[in-house]
């Protein structure tokens, strides 16, 4: 027993202990690295939870979700769990940050134009703690000037982005618009988290924006 335990590897550093997490998972086939993410993000300690679009869970089911990290998924706006917060609003004012991965080109337009037709985008228009996008779409998607502006916008009102990377995608083209590894998006989370980062929130209606604030293609 002893040169079985001698033979593991040692437990990830605990360095989100403490840390309440919103993992926004939309509707692409990236969303399968959102649950490697998650699993990630549990072991270094964090509580997270996470909120699904209806199109996500054609790819992955909730399922999945809720065994890797511990809680409810959340994937309805009128599905009814506390009558104080029947908007699961409330969410986001307990959490450090709100990961949206994939974050695809219809949720990045629906954020920077403040449509809230599903739980995902309500959240993220109302949410109380920082936001950060990982996009994750095909690469004339991508580069489409529409998105571009969106993303541009976006990251004007406080923002911020980590990734995409170029590489192949699942429409069998090599281009940019590649989610992001899990491992490389854990990484950013906790240096947010440990330079406070995190702690700035999209800009209040009438506010400048930050001009320092990260920009998106990193």
């Amino acid at each position: 027993m002893d040169e079985v335990a001698e033979s593991l590897p040692p437990p990830p550093d605990q360095n989100l202990a403490g840390r309440e997490l919103v993992v926004a998972v939309c509707g692409g086939i990236a969303a399968y690295k959102s649950a490697d993410l998650v699993s990630r993000l549990v072991q270094r300690g964090a509580g997270v939870t996470v909120v699904m679009t209806a199109s996500a869970q054609r790819f992955v089911t909730p399922l999945t979700f809720q065994s890797l990290s511990g809680r409810p998924v959340r994937a309805d706006t009128f599905d009814l769990r506390d009558s104080s917060d029947p908007q699961h609003i409330g969410l986001t004012e307990k959490a450090d940050l709100m990961i949206v991965a994939p974050a695809t080109a219809d949720i990045l337009a629906k954020a920077a134009h403040g449509i809230c037709d599903d739980l995902v985008s309500l959240m993220i228009n109302a949410a109380a703690c920082p936001v950060v996008f990982c996009p994750a779409m095909n690469h004339r998607m991508w580069e489409n000037p529409v998105t571009a502006q969106n993303i541009d916008r976006l990251a004007d009102l406080g923002y911020q982005f980590i990734g995409p990377e170029a590489g192949w995608l699942a429409c069998r083209n090599v281009g940019m618009g590649r989610m992001s590894e899990p491992q490389e998006i854990l990484a950013r989370v906790i240096e947010l988290m440990a330079k406070g980062k995190a702690k700035r929130r999209p800009a209040a209606h009438g506010s400048p924006p930050d001009q320092n604030q990260t920009r998106p293609r990193m």
